[in-house]
């Protein structure tokens, strides 16, 4: 019977994904920030321009540009967080050595305040307070919000993200190596429409919804920029050699 009821629980039990880890979201978004955007200056050059080597040109400096500027907007952004984590933590380690018995009243009360029992919230708090890195670690998760261990690290989301949007701007770049003109702007587009599937699709795999909407709606996000693009691009300068 015991066995048969731990089954039971056992399929009972789910599983949450990690949400704010995001390494595997941050690679995504990049490879998708990158194809969209290199995409759309590709096209919107071969529209203006008379020569390939313009769209070659514009679309390495495209991809330099948009990669060097994600990893350092991302490594600004983690670093900048890390530090206010990491403030917000030594304030809460000092106020813990301090006030021991204040931080355990504070945290009974957030207990308390999700439907423990006062006394058993008492206790709880009085066990987590026994361990200063266990209290430390409970406070952050109570009153910050914060995991201690999963700061994250500013330098290697920078070097992801420098990677993954390069991976996504030379995709669409590819053609132009080979060839040029209308040839080389129509494997541009589509590449660039089919790697933004191929997104859409590992997006669904990690939000687990439809893979085809995703994947449809990643493909009109890219289409519209190209579209835009390559109009303007026709309007300021000539046609596509």
């Amino acid at each position: 019977m015991g066995h048969d009821h731990d089954h039971h629980l056992s399929h009972m039990v789910h599983h949450h994904r990690d949400v704010q880890g995001g390494a595997e979201r941050a690679a995504i978004f990049g490879i998708s920030d990158g194809l969209v955007s290199n995409v759309a200056l590709i096209l919107g050059v071969a529209a203006a321009a008379e020569g390939g080597n313009s769209v070659v040109i514009a679309g390495l400096s495209g991809l330099l540009a948009g990669a060097a500027s994600m990893a350092a907007g991302e490594y600004v952004s983690m670093k900048a967080q890390a530090e206010l984590v990491e403030r917000e933590l030594e304030r809460e380690r000092e106020s813990l050595a301090n006030n021991p018995r204040a931080e355990t009243q504070e945290l009974a009360k957030i207990y308390e305040s999700r439907g423990v029992a006062p006394d058993q919230a008492r206790d709880i708090a009085t066990a987590v307070m026994a361990d200063p890195e266990i209290a430390l670690e409970v406070h952050a998760r109570e009153e910050l919000g914060v995991d201690p261990d999963e700061v994250g690290n500013p330098l290697l989301a920078a070097v992801s993200s420098f990677i993954a949007f390069a991976i996504g701007a030379i995709l669409p770049l590819l053609p132009w190596f080979f060839t040029d003109g209308t040839d080389a702007t129509i494997y541009s587009v589509l590449v660039g429409l089919g790697a933004s599937a191929a997104v859409g699709v590992a997006l669904a795999t990690f939000t687990k919804r439809s893979m085809f909407k995703t994947a449809a709606r990643q493909v009109v996000l890219a289409a519209a920029a190209c579209t835009a693009t390559f109009a303007v691009g026709s309007l300021l300068g000539a046609t596509v050699v």
